[in-house]
């Protein structure tokens, strides 16, 4: 079967993503940034994929136990740097590279609207960024409501990462994300006439 768009794969294991670019999956979203897999880095490169390096505190167990950092956006930006560096030592091509904060994973409400106010300081790694804000706790927690009902809240948190310059964003609710940015754009590209 063919499919008109890319395939994203998310995961930590080397052996389930090979499976995934066996089929032609070209993108593989690693939570851990090749840290969880000692064989992860060399069949991405092999497989030419796009990486996304995402940024993660701790384990998925324990990464909202009380998440610390005495400068957020600075300790991860720089841990951005050491991955992107040990990727391009593993010989994974520069371009294929990409970054996500981890919005939500290990970071406190406060720590994650930090990251969303900073995102230019991750524009200097020269890497494009993704974000993945749907639906996440900290939209809950701003707006007192559970999952199910954030969508209003995450058009918010993605309209403010098209301002901010984010090359991607990660949503549940496509076509509603998909009509915002349109407009979005399209008066945007107005003003630049």
């Amino acid at each position: 079967m063919r499919i008109g768009v890319p395939l994203s794969i998310d995961t930590f294991r080397s052996r389930v993503a090979e499976e995934c670019f066996k089929r032609g999956v070209k993108i593989l979203n690693d939570v851990t940034a090749l840290r969880g897999d000692s064989n992860m880095a060399s069949l991405a490169r092999d497989y030419q994929v796009e990486v996304i390096l995402m940024h993660m505190k701790g384990t998925p167990r324990d990464m909202q136990k009380n998440p610390e950092y005495k400068d957020v956006v600075r300790e991860i930006k720089e841990f951005f740097q050491e991955r992107i560096d040990f990727a391009l030592q593993q010989g994974i091509k520069e371009e294929k590279i990409w970054v996500d904060p981890g919005i939500g994973f290990g970071k406190t409400l406060s720590h994650n609207l930090s990251l969303l106010r900073n995102i230019a300081s991750f524009k200097e790694l020269g890497r494009p960024i993704l974000i993945g804000p749907s639906r996440k706790a900290f939209v809950g927690a701003i707006l007192g409501l559970p999952s199910q009902e954030r969508l209003f809240g995450t058009l918010g948190a993605v309209a403010w990462c098209y301002f901010q310059g984010v090359d991607m964003v990660r949503v549940h609710d496509t076509r509603e994300a998909k009509e915002m940015l349109k407009v979005m754009e399209s008066i945007n590209d107005g003003n630049n006439q």
